[in-house]
């Protein structure tokens, strides 16, 4: 048995802020006790980690990743080992990737496909979510078999015509099947029919620039497509997370919804919160850069979006971090921006720049630890071992430096790909030393972890659901 004494730093959880020592035994919190306890006091450690003048916090849970995702042609360029090892450098200590049903095929074949993946890989723990691409009588049968080992959450599809695209009726009966096995459905909700035919009318009368993506993916289409989303749910009387919300109309249907009592749960990402369209029209086809969808919004909605995060119409802060390279992947849309990789690094930036959003004042410390590692747990079967630090949790654990000052490149970034979507942004606050399950992984600025140290992490239901 391996003990670690963390001592004289600020713990901060949701819960709670606290002047305590933290001691690990065997990769779990063992024990909290405050600064000058005689019980902390006479704690022996094979390992002591002095947090003097710094945060002590749960690792991060993103869960909302896409390692090695095909898509358009290409793979997102980050591998588990590389992507996983990036997230731990930002502090994240727990991602849930996307394995991905083919249409034709099972979802067994898919997922199989993503534990070979990333088995063996991976420098911090990992789950999945599903992604549902062919609605059938076989693969409502196969989501009853995947809750029972761990694989929790299915993602639907309002967008992509002929790729992953579901119809309501497809989606109405994914929503039934997840009300009767606890499963929790998560939609990415923009009317992908209606955007194929403005991008259609954009690209025949020569609009081919990548801002033009942003104008064909409207606000009113994804406001649509939540709307519908939610009712389809009330009307199996299933739970609904909708991913990546980045619209103020969006936002406004989910607060209504909730305002109602009904179980539904939004997330939004870093992107939608630091950039907007004026990165889509950045000159010289650098605005493929910041190609995603859903896309970046005129920079008016940022503050719908910091509303809801601080009012709790928006739970979850995840990346959707799915990196194509600006070299030979982004410039595949060259001439057509419907050609461009959907996709933005981020997943070793969120923490920072939700850091960064406590020091601009628009979250505080404690909402920073649950939308960033707190309710990603509790959402998707996590709470107890991840997310926390508790007695019995994962000692999962980031000693963080709320004073050390840094500036985002590409230069210095451990992500798989050649430009940073925050590039030249400076910001206040930086990990310093990152444990999982009580190994050190990254040790005072140092990678010090390992591919296959991660481990798989089978998942229960969601815990804000009865």
């Amino acid at each position: 048995m391996t003990r670690t004494v963390i001592r004289n730093g600020l713990v901060i959880t949701a819960a709670e802020e606290i002047h305590a020592d933290l001691l690990i035994e065997d990769g779990r919190i063992a024990a909290l006790a405050a600064h000058g306890n005689d019980f902390a006091q006479r704690w022996t450690a094979d390992r002591t980690i002095d947090a003097t003048g710094k945060y002590v916090i749960p690792g991060g849970v993103d869960a909302h990743t896409h390692m090695e995702l095909p898509f358009g042609g290409t793979f997102a360029s980050d591998t588990f080992e590389t992507g996983t090892r990036a997230a731990a450098w930002g502090g994240t200590t727990t991602i849930v990737d996307f394995a991905v049903q083919t249409k034709g095929h099972s979802l067994r074949e898919g997922l199989d496909a993503w534990y070979a993946k990333a088995d063996a890989n991976c420098a911090i723990d990992y789950g999945f979510h599903m992604i549902l691409s062919d609605v059938n009588d076989g693969t409502l049968k196969e989501m009853d078999l995947l809750v029972a080992e761990g694989i929790t959450s299915f993602k639907l599809f309002m967008a992509y015509p002929g790729v992953f695209y579901s119809d309501d009726g497809q989606i109405l009966r994914a929503m039934q099947r997840a009300e009767s096995n606890s499963g929790l459905i998560m939609m990415h909700a923009e009317n992908g029919i209606a955007i194929d035919v403005l991008v259609e009318q954009a690209l025949a009368a020569g609009r081919t620039d990548p801002r033009h993506h942003g104008e064909v993916r409207k606000v009113l289409l994804e406001a649509e497509a939540t709307h519908r989303a939610i009712q389809l749910a009330r009307v199996a009387g299933a739970p609904l997370y909708v991913v990546h919300v980045s619209a103020e109309e969006a936002v406004a249907e989910l607060a209504r919804a909730r305002d109602m009592g009904l179980p539904v749960f939004g997330e939004t990402c870093p992107q939608y919160l630091f950039l907007s369209t004026d990165n889509l029209a950045e000159p010289d086809f650098g605005g493929a850069k910041y190609v995603c969808s859903t896309p970046l919004r005129p920079r008016e909605h940022q503050a719908a979006l910091w509303r809801g995060l601080r009012t709790d119409d928006l739970q979850v802060v995840s990346t959707d971090h799915c990196p194509f390279c600006f070299s030979g992947q982004k410039e595949l849309g060259r001439g057509d921006f419907s050609k461009i990789p959907n996709g933005l690094p981020g997943v070793e930036n969120r923490m920072d720049l939700l850091h960064q959003a406590v020091v601009d004042g628009h979250i505080s410390r404690r909402r920073w630890i649950e939308i960033a590692c707190a309710a990603p747990a509790r959402m998707f079967g996590l709470h107890g071992r991840k997310g926390t630090l508790t007695p019995g949790a994962d000692a999962d654990v980031v000693v963080y430096d709320p004073h050390a000052e840094q500036t985002i490149s590409a230069e210095t970034h451990h992500m798989n790909v050649d430009y940073s979507a925050y590039e030249g942004k400076r910001i206040t606050g930086r990990v310093e030393t990152v444990l999982s399950r009580g190994e050190p992984v990254i040790t005072e600025r140092e990678f010090t972890g390992r591919a296959g140290h991660g481990q798989y992490v089978p998942r229960g239901t969601c815990q804000y659901v009865d």
